[in-house]
């Protein structure tokens, strides 16, 4: 079989000869970039709420005690994933694991933790930022009426904190589908892993990781417009009507855009 000789004979070739290993890892980088981020959001979350419980005056020694120790830990946990490389912290715990705990993980669950657990500790912080964007006097009125912590954060803050960042946490997910090529060092099978497969067959790197940097580009791009469509949906409609108010039966409100 005569071999292309120009650069784009090249990319068609290669996408010809391995397009079941590129879409393999193409999908393979999904899942861990989209479970990762989901996880991490959910574990984010729950360390927001945990590091915001108020330590009141009238709690006992215990329960003081309990909280600082427990924000501690969350802090040293937040502290120690945002100051690493993901790459540090997939082969810590992937080779760490086995050699000192003696837990034998696949590759590609290995992955989707290291992913869950890094971007929990970016979205505990983005999640707080959150909380503390929303004004003090809305928890306050919550606990005037009986609300406990948690039920003020479940009912009152977080429905309108999730709004505010929901920019930001739609950025951990494009970040995740980039930097989960750096699972490559513990043999996940993602999109670059394959594509550094597919290039040493031929030696041809410079054509194969053209082609993975558009479909690269490609899902972040549709990722972000993805994203910039469900932000406008929970914006709601930019005017809305309100029915049988006190002076009208029939109130117009005009929230933005609207005339």
């Amino acid at each position: 079989m005569a071999l292309p000789t120009t650069f784009f004979g090249w990319v068609g070739f290669i996408i010809n000869e391995y397009s079941d290993l590129l879409i393999g890892g193409l999908l393979s980088t999904l899942k861990i970039a989209l479970l990762g981020t989901t996880i991490g959001f959910l574990l984010g979350l729950l360390v927001a709420i945990l590091r915001t419980i108020p330590i009141e005056e009238g709690d006992s020694a215990v329960k003081k005690a309990l909280l600082r120790i427990l924000r501690g830990i969350l802090n040293v946990y937040i502290e120690v994933f945002r100051g690493t490389p993901m790459m540090v912290q997939a082969m810590v715990i992937y080779y760490g694991s086995l050699q000192v705990l003696g837990i034998d993980m696949s590759p590609g669950f290995a992955g989707i933790l290291i992913v869950s657990v890094n971007t929990g500790a970016y979205m505990a912080e983005i999640i707080r930022g959150g909380i503390i964007s929303i004004d003090a006097g809305q928890k306050e009125a919550a606990y005037s009426i009986g609300m406990t912590h948690w039920q003020s954060m479940v009912h009152v803050i977080l429905p309108q904190a999730i709004r505010n960042i929901l920019p930001s946490v739609g950025n951990e997910l494009i970040v995740n589908i980039k930097d989960s090529s750096v699972l490559n060092v513990i043999s996940v099978s993602e999109l670059y892993f394959t594509a550094k497969s597919a290039a040493g067959t031929y030696l041809k790197y410079f054509e194969t990781y053209f082609i993975i940097a558009v479909i690269y580009l490609v899902l972040t791009y549709a990722t972000s417009r993805l994203l910039a469509l469900i932000e406008r949906r929970m914006d709601g409609p930019a005017n809305y009507v309100i029915h049988g108010s006190q002076s009208s039966s029939k109130a117009a409100i005009v929230v933005k855009g609207g005339e």
